[in-house]
């Protein structure tokens, strides 16, 4: 499972999106950024900078070190 936290990118955020794979996880935030923060256009780096932050995740949730 992959997760991306969004106050890791934006300070004070608390939206999160888990999914199996990371295109799914990619899709899901680049949908909020769309839908809840107004962006009309996410360009590569904004992608990139997500795919930086994103962890693998086990089953109860708990960050895989």
């Amino acid at each position: 499972m992959k997760r991306f936290e969004s106050g890791t990118l934006i300070p004070g955020s608390t939206w999160k999106a888990e999914a199996e794979s990371e295109a799914e996880v990619v899709r899901r935030a680049v949908e909020n950024l769309k839908n809840y923060h107004g962006e009309t256009e996410v360009r590569p780096d904004m992608v990139e900078r997500i795919k930086e932050r994103i962890v693998d995740v086990d089953s109860a949730g708990d960050t895989k070190h």
